[in-house]
């Protein structure tokens, strides 16, 4: 049981490594990081030059509380995307380039980013 977690998590980490690699954020197109937890989804727009946060958000934000989409799930993810559009829309920013870190782009990673592309970010 031991290696097998070992192994996966090796996997994963160099699957990070692998996307982050070619992925790089600038004040003209700032990166969309995305993180899963086992119970909560979190997204962030970072500028990668200056190092500053431009917007993120989560399913533990306080809009989000005594919702359904407080927990994570693929309508609270695409809920998520729409909102970091708009977050994103009122620093003036349109495009971005999506990290998706370790995770594999399928399910809710998917749905996060078709929700940020309804909100209007394009990448």
């Amino acid at each position: 049981m031991l290696k097998h977690s070992l192994k996966q998590s090796r996997v994963r980490i160099k699957r990070k490594l692998r996307v982050r690699k070619q992925v790089r954020g600038d004040s003209m197109r700032p990166r969309l990081c995305i993180n899963r937890t086992n119970k909560n989804i979190f997204a962030q727009i970072i500028d990668d030059e200056k190092g500053v946060t431009l917007a993120s958000i989560s399913t533990t934000a306080k809009e989000f509380k005594g919702t359904e989409f407080n927990r994570k799930s693929k309508s609270s993810a695409k809920k998520l995307g729409e909102r970091l559009a708009e977050l994103a829309k009122e620093k003036s920013v349109t495009a971005v380039v999506f990290d998706r870190g370790s995770h594999k782009y399928h399910g809710i990673v998917a749905e996060l980013a078709d929700g940020a592309r309804a909100g209007g970010l394009k990448f």
